[in-house]
This record gives structure tokens, sequence and C-alpha cells, in this order.
């Protein structure tokens, strides 16, 4: 048999895991746009509106190692379709949702998408590394990282043009202002406009998960776990770099999560139009960062260097903004007013701007958490997975400091995640073996 790693498969397999990128980037991001959505259609606190990202990226800790099992079952190409059919039946789940205006029932519904698409990455991820030459990997990942942020750049504008175009005009502020009964009827209106476009996407994903199960892609099988010799192994937990990385990773998908899912709610608490829309500045943001990454790494930095950089920058940005003036556009009229851009309150631009902070993290942090460690990587892998909980943790926080101090003041949760970050890069991801306790 051809081994995918000395001539790779042809560039339809790209082609095809692409479009897999851009859908699950685009249905992940779509939560920027859902959560001051429901916030306003179910009634709800900032925390309470949170739930819906830690709905979301709980799946990946809950469901990741169950999926990782259905991926050694099926192959890489099986899994991938059970991934966009799960994925389909969570987008069907906003129907009932959208119809009973029951939050219990939305959060359900995340969740469902949250684990169709833990096993879409868990499936499509090591595909890409295997479906072509080894050393051309990174440029894969990178590019199917651009288009997984460009995705999410669409995904809130799209969202807003479907379900808002007719009832943008729908506020908290207007609805404070009618009776019950005329208030009831307009949250009503606003809930089941989710349903042709959920409806829609749910139809658009199966089909695909239809044609994908018979496509002519390549039925690599996964390959399982090593088994232990007892020979020379060690503990993943003797392993400083990699333990190190997890934290880093928890704060990284946090600070993540935060820049592209409060952005909508900051800019609902000032009042800026169109908040439903702000998540696509931060992933266009993201979209920049990668693409100088394309360009800069490792030409002219290390992937240390890189998220040094990444992470100092990251710090600079989280003190911008607790030292903001909502009341100030200074900045924004040097971010945006050369490009015509309407301009955005201060923290608004500043929070877009963390996109392009984070951009390389992610990416720098997998190598350099699992250099070295041989035939643990597979478990080390699966750690790193779980670091993704930050996305469902930190938000909560963000939302929890937010009702006591103010949605600019609870930018504050930032600080320390930044600065585990430039830890890492700087000191943690030194590779440093712990000795095992007798």
């Amino acid at each position: 048999m051809t081994h995918p790693g000395k001539t790779g498969y042809g560039l339809q397999p790209i082609i095809i895991i692409g479009v897999l990128f851009f859908m699950f980037g685009f249905i992940t991001w779509l939560n920027g746009a859902l959560i001051p959505f429901l916030q306003l259609v179910c009634q709800l606190s900032e925390v309470q509106a949170l739930l819906i990202a830690f709905s979301f990226y709980i799946a990946y800790v809950v469901m990741a190692l169950p999926m990782a099992r259905v991926l050694i079952w099926s192959g890489y190409k099986n899994a991938m379709s059970i991934g966009l059919g799960l994925i389909a039946l969570g987008c069907a789940l906003f129907i009932p949702a959208a119809l009973s205006q029951q939050f219990a029932v939305f959060l359900l519904a995340q969740f469902v998408v949250g684990s169709g698409l833990t096993l879409l990455q868990t499936a499509s991820n090591p595909y890409l590394v295997r479906v072509g030459p080894e050393q051309s990997a990174a440029a894969r990942i990178s590019l199917m990282g651009i288009l997984n942020k460009s995705a999410g750049v669409l995904a809130p504008l799209v969202f807003t043009w479907l379900v808002l175009q007719d009832l943008g005009h729908i506020t908290a502020e207007s609805l404070a202002l009618l009776d019950e009964a005329q208030r009831l009827q307009q949250l009503e209106m606003l809930s089941l406009q989710l349903i042709t476009p959920y409806a829609g996407i749910a139809v658009a994903i199966l089909l695909l998960a239809v044609a994908l199960r018979f496509s002519a892609l390549p039925d690599l099988p996964a390959e399982p776990a090593p088994v232990s010799t007892g020979k020379g192994d060690t503990s993943v937990w003797q392993h400083r770099h990699l333990v190190l990385g997890v934290i880093t990773l928890f704060c990284y998908v946090g600070v993540e999560v935060i820049a592209g899912d409060t952005i909508g709610l900051l800019g609902s608490a000032l009042q800026v139009p169109g908040a439903t829309t702000l998540t696509s500045y931060t992933l266009a943001f993201m979209v920049l960062g990668y693409s100088l990454g394309l360009l800069l790494v490792p030409r002219l930095l290390s992937q240390r260097q890189a998220l040094a950089i990444s992470a100092g920058l990251g710090l600079v940005l989280s003190v911008a903004i607790l030292l903001s003036d909502t009341q100030s556009s200074a900045i924004a009229a040097v971010l945006w007013g050369w490009a015509g851009i309407p301009l955005l309150p201060d923290p608004v631009s500043l929070v877009a701007l963390l996109g392009l902070a984070n951009a390389l993290v992610w990416p720098a942090v997998w190598p350099l958490a699992l250099a070295g460690l041989g035939s643990l990587t597979p478990k080390g892998s699966a750690l790193l997975i779980m670091g993704i909980a930050g996305g469902a943790v930190l938000p909560l926080v963000y939302g929890a400091l937010s009702e006591q101090t103010g949605p600019v003041s609870a930018y504050m949760v930032l600080l320390p995640c930044y600065a585990m970050i430039l830890y890492y890069a700087l000191h943690g991801s030194k590779p440093k073996h712990i000795a095992a306790k007798r």
C-alpha cells in the first residue's frame, strides 16, 4: 500500500477537508452572534447567556474519549460523516428550541452540535496530516486555519442578515417600553426567525454527510494508540512541557472564546449598532494573524518566538481594554477610519484586535507540547484536547465578573491567561522530565 506520508493522495482530499474546516468554522463562530441574540430572546443574564458557549465547548471534554473510540471503530472517512450527521441533528434541535423558547433546549442543541464537531475535528486533523507529505503538514494546517477563521468572519454577518434583517429594530431598550403582551409577541417573532436558517443548515450538512460517505475520499484506517511495553515508557504527567501545555491551551481557548463570543455582549452593553456582527471583526484579525504566520514562521520567527510575541500583544491589549474610555473613539478612528468602516468604541476595537494576538497560539503550542513524547504522543494529544475546556469555563468567569464590575472591567480575566501563555513561551515549553514519585 502507498504510504500517505511519502506521496500523498492528490488535491481532492485537501479540497474536501478544506470544505469541512470552513463548515465547522462557520458553525463554531455562529456562537458570537447567537449569544447576544438568545440573551434577548430568552431574557438572560450575562452568565446565563454565556452558558451557550459553555454547553458547546464542554462537549469537547465530555465527548473526546467516546468520539475517539468511534474513530477507531469506524475509520476516518466514516467518522467524519457521522460527525456531520450529529451536527445536522444539533442544528435540527434548534427548531423545537425556537418554537418553545426554552433555553434548556437551546443548550441541548448546542451540546449535540459540539459533540459532532468533537468527532469531526478528532478525525479531520490527523487525517489532514496523514493525507499528504509530512514535511508540508504544517502548511496544510495553516491553510485550514485560514479557511476556518474566514468562515468565522462570515458566520455573524450571515446570521444577522438571515435572522435580523427585518427585526433589527428590536432591542432590550425597545422591549422595555412595551406592555407584557406586546413584549412576548415580539420575543416570539425573534425566536421563530431561527427556524428557517437552522433547518436549512441542518439539511445542507446532512447532504454533505451523505456526499462525504460516498465520495472518493481515501478511507484511511484509524491508528489506535500504541500498547505500552513497560520498557522505557513513562507517564505523560512526567513531561512538564506537556502538562504546562495543557494549562496553556486551557487559557488560550478561554481567551479566544472570550474575544470572539463576548464582543457581541460588550457591543450590546455599549449600545453599538449591529452587535451580532462584531465577532466578524475579531475573526478577521485572526485570519490576518494566520496569514502573517504563514509568511514569518519559521522563516523569520521560531514557533516559540511567535508564541511570546502573541502573548505580549495579548497582555498589552488587555491592559488597554481595562484603561479604555468607552466614550472615546480615537483609537477606533486610527483602526477603522482609513478603511471606511464604521467607527467602533475603543473597548470593542481592542477586543477585536485580540484576534491578532490569538491567531498563532494554537499552532505554536501543539508542536511545543508534544515535542519528544514518542509513543506517548497519542495520550499527550488527548490531554491537549481536554484543554478546550477553557472555552467552557473562562467565559463564565468573564460573565460573573461582568455582572459584578461591568463588561469592560471583566476583561481583567485575560491578564493571568496571557501571562501563562507568555511564561510557557519563555520557559514552560522547554522539555524537562519530572521524576516519578516512589
